[in-house]
């Protein structure tokens, strides 16, 4: 790993944390701290697994730690379309499903993005309508994802080619949104859904659960939401992103002690950006389902990759070495006198 040599007056605990960063790619290498950045543009999807993006910003935590960075948020309706436009340069953060993230690391050759934290684990099902009780039942079936290369579009195809079933079934891609109504015409037979979508389907529509994710996986843990960053951001502007990491713990936190008001806030959220609050018992159900964690669970991300591969996204699994930096959250749990989250491997190239 290369690093910069920082001028003499920058204080040695810098030096530290430039020293046990991933490999920073040429655009990175040459950036330099420049302080609080005057804005921070920040993504996320209208999903209870981005809850604790959904509870920060209601609560007012990510500006609270910000300080005098504005922040700006921006809402996406599915992860690719929020990876392109932190690729494109206009977006600096963004809570992001584990498939965009990794194309996103893999489509700039390790160089452009960052995964710096974990938000949420599990909260993803494949729900189907009642007389569908077994994987063979869905041939000739219509099955719904939220869109091409996401991180439940992957999953559903990775299953679908375990089950030998790539080619008998319609895979199509829509809007969360979309899917109830889609569900109750019968367009749609099945869909592989983050939640609220997924418990909105059962308790609104009828549906069963074929498949909730966390079987197939040990222990039942895997990463569903991470957040990410754009490797130049993270080395201009280390205090904003450790400020924000700082609301995120925050957020999680606040979400984990007072469900309650969390969940109430969340659904506020969700009406004001889909323009409909879930039923009560939807929210209660999809909360359930979903484990908030800043731990990203980064073990698990090679196997994630291979998947792609199984699911027919890709041709070669991608690289995914290099792509944890940890270091602003492990800062940031330190100095909470909590202990450091694993890179499991992936924070060197």
């Amino acid at each position: 790993m290369r690093t910069r040599l920082l001028v003499a007056t920058v204080a040695a605990l810098s030096l530290l944390a430039a020293c046990t960063r991933a490999d920073r790619g040429d655009e990175a290498e040459s950036a330099q701290d420049q302080g609080p950045a005057a804005e921070l543009r920040l993504g996320y999807l209208p999903n209870l697994t981005h809850a604790p993006a959904l509870v920060g910003l209601a609560k007012g935590l990510f500006e609270k730690e910000l300080g005098d960075t504005r922040l700006v948020q921006q809402e996406f309706n599915a992860g690719p379309t929020e990876v392109a436009a932190l690729l494109g340069g206009s977006l600096d953060i963004g809570f992001v499903g584990t498939g965009p993230a990794i194309n996103a690391y893999a489509k700039s050759h390790g160089e452009a993005v960052r995964l710096i934290s974990g938000v949420t684990s599990g909260g993803a099902q494949l729900v189907v309508r009642p007389d569908i009780t077994k994987p063979a039942d869905l041939a000739g079936k219509t099955v719904v994802a939220p869109q091409l290369g996401n991180t439940q579009d992957v999953a559903l195809k990775k299953w679908l080619a375990d089950n030998d079933l790539t080619d008998r079934v319609d895979v199509a891609n829509m809007e969360n949104a979309r899917t109830l109504s889609a569900f109750r015409n019968d367009d749609v037979q099945a869909a592989w859904l983050p939640e609220p979508w997924s418990s909105q389907l059962v308790l609104d529509a009828g549906a069963t659960v074929l498949l909730d994710e966390k079987e197939l996986w040990p222990g039942g843990r895997f990463p569903t939401t991470v957040v990410i960053v754009r490797t130049q951001f993270l080395y201009e502007h280390p205090a904003t992103v450790r400020a924000f990491l700082r609301g995120l713990v925050a957020s999680i936190d606040y979400a984990g002690e007072n469900e309650a008001d969390a969940r109430t806030a969340v659904n506020a959220r969700l009406a004001a950006l889909t323009g409909k609050a879930l039923a009560p018992e939807v929210i209660e159900r999809a909360w359930s389902n979903s484990t908030l964690t800043f731990d990203p669970i980064a073990g698990e991300f090679s196997r994630l990759a291979r998947d792609q591969v199984t699911a027919g996204i890709v041709e070669r699994a991608p690289e995914v070495a290099g792509f944890a930096d940890l270091t602003e959250l492990n800062a940031v749990l330190k100095q909470a006198g909590r202990p450091a989250v694993d890179a499991g491997g992936l924070a060197e190239k």
